[in-house]
């Protein structure tokens, strides 16, 4: 539930501090006083988009934060722990969020920054609010949709069957490409075939131009090697060679080695130059006899480099790329074969529409349990409406698969005894609209385990002895749920078991708007202004408790 909720400099409000509490909240106040206030500062908080006209005039920055205890959520609390939002020993939620002059938009979760998806999403599971304009939107079939799944309990088969239709739609279409670019897939086709048996008939080989080139070079300079190879090893091994030089070096300085310490360093190293020279001349025999003055086989070779390079530039190309295209042509020729395979892709539609079939259907048939039990309730809840005999019923009209299902959802209304059902939005004036809108938030509210729910004058467009009743509806509502009510009507806010005032006064250039708890005296005197406008006779103020009071009992 909603704990605290602080303002500061924001729109009309300089500053704020309101204590959340369990049951039935009602907030009242004069036309443009700033009720909505609260309501938009909530709804930033929930990850509305924010403007920097929202910040009070003369202020740099609009400071927003709400605490929550989320004791009674473990699933929220498990999700929040996993993303190192909330410490294991805590159950309550910080969001706060600010707003600068140039429109720059902070956001924070137990103080660690956030997005607004963040924000959104946490918020959905912490508030629910009904706007007072909530029963306009009911003449929709996007929200008359929406508001059943919901209640229903059936987004995620709503999600998956959207993701179902889309896979379908996507099989579909592979399959009208294919048949109407048939004749064009076969020449390219035939083109790619002709292109890769070209080059699969030279086979060119990973690394084989990298290795045919330094083979070519050994060949073409095979004579310089060899002499190069033959003469070294002379200079080493012959009788007047380094090798026998250094050993004789070894001797002379190995007789004298123990009575002068550096001829011992020198020995070392003139060993560690023997081992050195002895590879160096196995290295040399080893060229030796592995080269060949090889004609043929060097004119082979020429005519392989002359091929690869001829079908490289032919490709536009390097030689060494060759088996990369051939690899590449190959692919293209399978994606191409697997898009000419006709009976392949009309396998593909086929199973995507079974399972889009099998998922819509459950949808299907979860929307009609719930449209059969959210109509019985809602017409109940209206007889208490001044609506006597009136009738509501949800129609699943078949339809043609959509992303959306396989039913148009329309509601419909019968708005006295007797008289035939009709769409919702031919038959309902604003006042009926307004009452069955509230019957609905009402119903749907009872299975939500969103813990705090706020009515933003839905009650627009009734009066009398069906607003007592709305009143005491919402007050049992709030036994189940924190319940936050902004209303006009005295009947409704008479039966607050909490009452709030905003009222707004000047203060030099500026308008600041104010919110007061009230007691039982003050509250009196609301009423009766709600009841009797500017002028408060004591029969107004008598009225004014007599209402308080019977709301009590």
């Amino acid at each position: 539930m909603l704990l605290a909720l602080s303002l500061q400099n924001f729109v009309i409000v300089e500053k704020l501090n309101l204590n959340f509490q369990n049951g039935f909240t009602v907030l009242t106040g004069e036309t443009g006083a700033g009720k909505s206030i609260t309501l938009d500062a909530i709804a930033l908080l929930l990850g509305d988009k924010a403007d920097y006209s929202q910040i009070r005039t003369g202020a740099n920055e609009a400071q927003l934060s709400a605490l929550f205890d989320i004791s009674e959520h473990p699933a929220l609390q498990a999700e929040l722990r996993e993303q190192g939002l909330l410490d294991d020993d805590s159950s309550e939620l910080a969001i706060r969020r600010t707003i600068d002059i140039k429109g720059k938009s902070r956001s924070y979760i137990n103080n660690q920054a956030a997005t607004l998806a963040q924000l959104k999403h946490i918020g959905s599971q912490l508030i629910d609010i009904h706007g007072q304009n909530a029963h306009h939107s009911l003449n929709q079939e996007s929200a008359q949709r929406q508001l059943l799944d919901a209640f229903s309990g059936s987004l995620k088969l709503v999600e998956q069957t959207q993701a179902a239709y889309q896979a379908w739609q996507t099989a579909q279409q592979a399959l009208a490409e294919a048949q109407t670019q048939a004749e064009h897939i076969a020449i390219e086709r035939e083109r790619l075939e002709w292109q890769y048996n070209e080059l699969d008939q030279i086979a060119p080989e990973t690394g084989e131009w990298e290795s045919l080139n330094q083979s070519h070079d050994s060949l073409a300079n095979a004579a310089e090697l060899l002499q190069a190879a033959s003469e070294v090893q002379d200079y080493i091994d012959n009788d007047n060679g380094i090798a026998r030089q250094i050993s004789r070096s070894q001797r002379t300085l190995g007789k004298l080695a123990h009575i002068e310490p550096r001829f011992a360093e020198s020995l070392e190293m003139l060993d560690s130059i023997e081992a050195e020279l002895s590879e160096i001349s196995r290295n040399l025999s080893g060229v030796l006899s592995d080269i060949e003055i090889n004609p043929n086989e060097l004119h082979a070779k020429e005519e392989r480099i002359s091929e690869l390079m001829s079908i490289a530039r032919k490709y536009r190309i390097g030689p060494e790329e060759l088996p990369n295209k051939l690899a590449e042509i190959q692919a293209a020729l399978q994606q191409l074969e697997a898009a000419a395979d006709i009976e392949a892709l009309q396998k593909n539609v086929a199973q995507a529409q079974d399972a889009y079939m099998q998922i819509a259907q459950q949808l299907s048939s979860a929307r009609h349990k719930a449209a059969s039990k959210l109509a019985h309730e809602t017409t109940e809840h209206m007889q208490t409406l001044a609506m006597k005999g009136a009738k509501f019923h949800i129609e699943l009209q078949p339809s043609s698969p959509t992303a959306h299902g396989l039913e148009h959802i329309q509601y419909q209304v019968a708005a006295n005894k007797g008289t035939p059902l009709r769409p919702l939005n031919k038959v309902a004036s604003g006042g009926e609209l307004a009452r069955i809108s509230l019957s609905i938030q009402v119903v749907t509210s009872q299975y939500t385990q969103v813990p705090t729910l706020i009515f933003d004058e839905v009650d627009t467009g009734i009066g009398g002895g069906v607003a007592e009743t709305v009143g005491r509806a919402l007050r049992t509502l709030g036994k189940q749920h924190q319940v936050l009510a902004i209303t006009h009507l005295p009947q409704v806010a008479a039966c607050g078991e909490h009452h709030w005032q905003v009222a707004k006064h000047s203060e030099g250039e500026q308008t600041i708007s104010e919110i007061s708890v009230l007691d039982d005296a003050t509250r009196v005197n609301e009423i009766a202004r709600m009841l009797g406008g500017e002028t408060i006779t004591e029969t107004t103020r008598q009225h004014a408790a007599e209402m308080l009071a019977n709301a009590a009992k």
